[in-house]
């Protein structure tokens, strides 16, 4: 069987320069290798700017998968990501070719590379917990889960709703009888490498803000109108998407582009540490500088 390879870690720390440069290295070797992506918002089509999508002219005619096969009005969920990327790679593997899973949407990552099983849902609980959170508010949620499941609510974000209503939910299920998630101790799907991008985190914090100027200079604002014009506010998970949402209420008039810009610096660099948070659980992985000698080396590195 194919070994998986994993390049995982925070948004701008290198990661796609990373897997490039393993993938050229294998196909130099005679070992032809594909991308698969494991960012939750690159699988949107003509959601771009905002995600810094590698452009396809610089993809080295590398093969990559699982970009731009959802619209925005379409629902991203890991139940249904988890099993399309798998089948991705199982392909792959079959075919002899190494498959590179890169991202850091760490939930779709482990729910690939992990022994993953989804807890059961409920739609009519989760109606219910809807209606209770259009009530009593998103703090007040919050305030229950810290009560009843506080490993849980330390480990979301508190600020998305979905999350916190599926947490709930998931607690309640637990409860009845219906849990399954995550074993305490992960093991793997299949044969994995996995190697951590990490970037000091100063440089990281000054590169990201300069990302998210550099965005509103590319034209994430006139992005977000046409994906306005295609259905995006009425997309659930693709709506919520860090700089996106900001340029949606500039564009409403609801801030002002500096506002805007500064409130996608905060969000992006508390996305960040969120991510590096997360990676630093894995029991088995490899850590490397972005752009270091020592990426460089751990690219060229022989794999079986």
């Amino acid at each position: 069987m194919t070994t998986l390879l994993a390049v995982v870690g925070a948004t701008g720390t290198g990661k796609s320069a990373l897997s490039l440069a393993i993938a050229t290295a294998l196909g130099d070797a005679g070992r032809p290798a594909e991308i698969v992506n494991a960012d939750a918002m690159q699988l949107y089509r003509g959601m771009d700017i905002g995600t810094a999508k590698l452009p396809a002219d610089e993809r080295r005619g590398i093969t990559h998968h699982l970009f731009d096969v959802l619209d925005v009005t379409e629902e991203a969920s890991v139940a249904w990501y988890q099993p399309t990327a798998r089948a991705v790679i199982d392909d792959l593997s079959a075919r002899g070719v190494t498959p590179i899973l890169v991202g850091g949407s760490g939930l779709y990552v482990s729910s690939v590379i992990h022994d993953f099983r989804f807890p059961a849902r409920d739609q009519a609980l989760r109606e219910r917990l809807e209606q209770e959170l259009e009530r009593e508010g998103l703090s007040a949620l919050v305030g229950r889960l810290q009560r009843l499941d506080p490993a849980t609510a330390s480990r979301i974000d508190a600020a998305n709703a979905r999350r916190v209503v599926r947490a709930l939910e998931v607690h309640e299920l637990a409860e009845q009888g219906h849990g399954a998630a995550l074993p305490a101790r992960p093991t793997p799907w299949r044969p994995v490498e996995v190697i951590g991008v990490s970037t000091p985190r100063e440089a990281l914090v000054e590169r990201l803000d300069r990302r998210v100027q550099q965005m509103w200079d590319d034209g994430i604002v006139e992005e977000t109108a046409s994906l306005l014009d295609a259905g995006l506010e009425r997309g659930v998970t693709a709506s919520r998407a860090i700089g996106y949402a900001q340029a949606t209420a500039q564009l409403r008039g609801e801030s002002t582009a500096p506002e805007a810009i500064a409130e996608t610096q905060r969000l992006t660099r508390r996305y960040a540490r969120r991510q590096v948070s997360w990676f630093k659980r894995y029991p088995e992985i490899t850590w490397v500088e972005g752009g270091s000698a020592e990426a460089s080396s751990l690219a060229r590195l022989p794999r079986p």
